[in-house]
């Protein structure tokens, strides 16, 4: 009897250790889950928890969770501004009243301070555990640029504490679908996709942040002409200074005189201030290097009509 007894107690223990979930099967299962529902789906919820049960430190369960609760954490709400962008965006329901005040309608997100404190606490335990892992650390920056709105602060300095650590050297990146580690070409890649983000926000807090992470990125790569052109847009766009723009534009030009970006500003630059001779410089140096037919045959006739007064 008491050899049978032991026998059941090792089948049990036998099934038991077979029946529990690999961290592969919980992350295969909710994969499953999200291809038909979304990472809010049927059952999401109730497969993370078991999930965390089993594996509290698992990353793609901490990733998950993540993403469960910053989705539940945003609402979409409608604001009426007097502004005629915001984020970026144009108004769902432009309006001017009887008296010509506007009273745009803008789509914008609410978020529930519960929840958005749940998420973050998920993803920054994932980057504790996996401090090399370059999308975590950008999905925190993409939660709190969508939290921050107009005001992105923390943002900013998750991203020049990130700038900071690539440069230094104490951490390499790696990155889902990346072979190997990130290199400096692809960081800067996401660099200025942040730098366009705040770009196009449009707040005076977004633009201080554009030339904020521009001067870091310079800092560390002098003479990029791609930040360099940055610091040239942050004047001649939100501080209406053409003097200092066209003088980093110049700096791109110098060492890089096929520079589009720099070369196009410069000839906006220039028909702004009404400044036929600054135009007629920069023009053909477009015509010489735009790769747009209908560019190159609209600066030729521009050119053309101005040599012709």
């Amino acid at each position: 009897m008491k050899r049978l007894i032991l026998f059941v107690a090792a089948a049990f223990a036998c099934a038991a250790l077979q029946a529990q979930t690999t961290q592969a099967e919980y992350l295969s299962r909710y994969n499953r889950l999200t291809e038909k529902g979304g990472v809010n789906g049927l059952g999401v919820e109730t497969l993370i928890s078991k999930w965390e049960k089993d594996y509290p430190d698992d990353p793609d369960m901490l990733e998950a969770k993540f993403l469960l609760y910053s989705t539940q954490s945003m609402s979409a709400q409608v604001i009426q501004l007097s502004q005629d962008r915001y984020l970026g965006r144009d108004p769902l329901i432009p309006y001017t009243d009887s008296l010509g005040v506007k009273r745009n309608y803008f789509e914008d997100t609410l978020f529930d301070e519960t929840l958005f404190a749940q998420a973050s606490k998920a993803l920054t335990r994932a980057i504790a555990i996996r401090p090399d892992r370059l999308d975590y650390r950008c999905a925190r920056i993409n939660y709190l640029i969508s939290y921050e709105k107009e005001s992105p602060d923390m943002a900013l300095v998750e991203l020049k504490d990130l700038i900071d650590m690539t440069y230094s050297g104490s951490q390499a990146w790696h990155f889902p679908g990346v072979e190997g580690e990130v290199d400096k070409e692809t960081f800067k890649a996401f660099m200025q996709d942040y730098c366009f983000t705040f770009f196009k926000i449009a707040s005076p807090s977004s633009y201080e942040a554009f030339r904020q992470v521009s001067e870091r990125m310079l800092k560390y790569e002098p003479g990029d002409p791609v930040f360099l052109d940055n610091l040239g847009s942050y004047w001649l766009v939100f501080k209406k200074d053409g003097k200092k723009a066209l003088s980093y534009y110049n700096k791109v030009l110098k060492k890089h005189p096929d520079d589009l970006t720099a070369l196009r500003n410069c000839v906006v630059l220039a028909r702004h201030e009404k400044n036929l001779k600054l135009e007629k410089k920069y023009l053909p140096l477009l015509i010489k290097y735009t790769d747009n037919d209908t560019e190159r045959a609209s600066s030729e006739a521009r050119l053309n009509a101005m040599n012709t007064k």
